[in-house]
């Protein structure tokens, strides 16, 4: 076991084999406001690992903001606040404003109108993929069936999917050296200091985003880039080229990378507890409800971080002003104060409060009800078609400490 006496959840070298779980348990257990150490110029930061703390900090926005920084761990200056700003990164009634522009098109009700074609969508990867009897389960389905959907909902052409894919993988993976460019925590970053994830692939992201917005601007189109660049914000605030950028780039990225990995890890979750697969072929309509159990497993986003905007407390631990506060979804999912035997995979699990999207409070995922469909859907078509699945090699995991990722799963399968 990892001793939290000589590590910081900083370290990337704690998540590349699995993520740290021993290391949460024993922190939230003896230091749930733990002090974590980084290397110069970063000043470290406060991690939570407890499941009440983690909702308490995303629900005070005056004390624990999103605009005082950036929802990882990176320390940015003024300059880059400014150029880098998104949606994630603000608060009150700028925040409400921008994600009303969007929050329609992302309702339960709203993404149920896309049911029929996430039937269809879902039937052919399933049938492409299980045609080869043996494939990479991320490549072949996890990756290619959220981004499928996003492609539609932005109307952008079945030839750029890999495109978007490639864009997530650069941007998301900046700290993997498989994936990133240039490597966050290098020298040659400091060149794309002002671009998200200090990466040049956001720089792509915008260049496209643009040529769309110059071509729908002023139309009647219904996709979301037509109803970004189409629409006044509630505030009265125009949207700005940046804003228009950083909302392009949240889609892309949160529109495929969470999904993705939340199926990935469920099948492999699921290959790890047959008796649970074998419950939900058995009785199908447990589904919607494995669903949950999926994304708390899964906990696709290991942290987002807040500022402290003044000089407060979280259990008697003194938090200065300007501090970094880290809420670890992946552990607070793994709290036996609120989770009965959280280690184990229970299909059937009620309640299930998890913290996949957030909990609560105005940052929580807009997009949860259309990724607990596409989720759905999934395994309402592939459970009933299998009657194994093995696993054939290596799993590989992204190096991150930010997204909890799988980049290549191999599996065969046998089909009824």
């Amino acid at each position: 076991m990892t001793s939290m006496t000589n590590v910081t959840l900083a370290d990337l070298d704690l998540f590349e084999q699995a993520p740290p779980w021993e290391l949460f348990d024993e922190l939230r257990a003896k230091a749930p406001v733990h002090w974590d150490e980084e290397e110069a110029p970063n000043h470290g930061f406060w991690s939570l690992t407890g499941y009440h703390d983690i909702v308490h900090v995303l629900r005070d926005t005056e004390t624990f903001s999103s605009e005082k920084g950036t929802v990882n761990l990176e320390e940015l200056d003024a300059d880059q606040i400014e150029a880098r700003k998104s949606m994630l990164e603000t608060d009150g009634a700028r925040h409400r404003a921008l994600r009303r522009l969007m929050q329609g098109e992302f309702t339960p009700k709203a993404v149920a109108g896309y049911e029929t074609f996430l039937r269809g969508l879902t039937a052919t990867t399933l049938d492409e993929a299980f045609a080869l009897g043996e494939f990479d389960f991320v490549a072949q389905v996890a990756a290619d069936f959220p981004i499928r959907v996003l492609a539609r909902m932005l109307d952008v052409p079945d030839a750029d999917i890999h495109k978007l894919i490639d864009w997530g993988n650069r941007m998301v993976g900046n700290t993997d050296p498989e994936h990133a460019d240039v490597l966050a925590d290098s020298e040659e970053s400091e060149k794309y200091r002002l671009l998200p994830f200090r990466s040049p692939a956001a720089q792509e992201v915008f260049d496209y985003g643009r040529a769309l917005a110059d071509r729908r601007r002023g139309r009647n189109g219904v996709d979301l880039v037509s109803r970004l660049v189409n629409q006044e914000p509630m505030d009265g605030i125009p949207l700005s080229e940046r804003d228009f950028n950083s909302y392009f780039l949240l889609l892309v990225v949160a529109g495929n990378e969470t999904t993705r990995h939340t199926i990935t890890h469920s099948m492999n979750y699921l290959m790890q507890n047959p008796d649970q697969l074998e419950l939900l072929q058995e009785r199908p309509e447990l589904i919607p409800w494995a669903v949950e159990e999926f994304l708390r497993m899964a906990s696709p986003v290991y942290h987002f971080r807040r500022t402290a905007t003044r000089d407060t407390e979280i259990r008697g631990q003194a938090i200065k002003e300007g501090d970094k506060v880290v809420t670890w979804f992946a552990a607070g999912n793994r709290d036996p104060q609120v989770f009965d035997d959280p280690y184990r995979m229970d299909v059937t699990r009620n309640p299930n409060e998890h913290m996949a999207f957030g909990r609560g409070g105005p940052h929580m995922c807009m997009g949860n009800a259309l990724a607990r469909l596409e989720i759905k859907i999934m395994f309402e078509d592939l459970l009933p078609r299998i009657t194994s699945v093995q696993q054939m090699g290596e799993v590989s995991r992204l190096r991150s400490n930010f997204i909890n990722g799988i980049k290549r799963f191999p599996v065969k399968v046998e089909l009824k």
